[in-house]
């Protein structure tokens, strides 16, 4: 049960960490698609949904300051998901489901982040204390 706890945590801060690395090293093409979706600042708003990933990401993969990464991810999932992928607006059926599958998306793995919270601290295999 602790190695798949481990590993489980190390996929899902690795998957955080290159979706926070993407949006620093994709930042250009990130923020016209923020912009398509009237995002104010987009090049701001996509640097700082990059900081929460990385802040997240560092927190599961580490052990550390789970409360913080949890929030930091929910602060990032709740304008992300209805903002970017507000499927109910889009008329195009073939983008509609596409928006549809990352809102949904979007809100399973934020649902399993929360789950976080409820795993006794410290972690087995982190640097928490």
């Amino acid at each position: 049960m602790e190695f798949i706890f481990l590993l489980s945590r190390l996929i899902l801060g690795l998957y955080f960490l290159f979706n926070a690395f993407n949006h620093f090293t994709k930042l250009a093409m990130l923020a016209e698609y923020a912009k398509s979706k009237n995002v104010p600042m987009p090049k701001l708003a996509v640097i700082f949904t990059g900081f929460l990933l990385l802040i997240g990401g560092i927190s599961i993969l580490l052990g550390i300051y789970i409360e913080i990464g949890v929030l930091a991810l929910t602060i990032f999932f709740l304008p992300v998901t209805f903002i970017m992928h507000n499927f109910w607006q889009i008329q195009d059926p073939q983008m509609k489901m596409m928006e549809m599958i990352n809102f949904s998306k979007n809100i399973a793995i934020w649902a399993g982040v929360l789950l976080l919270l409820f795993v006794p601290q410290p972690w087995i295999y982190s640097l928490g204390w």
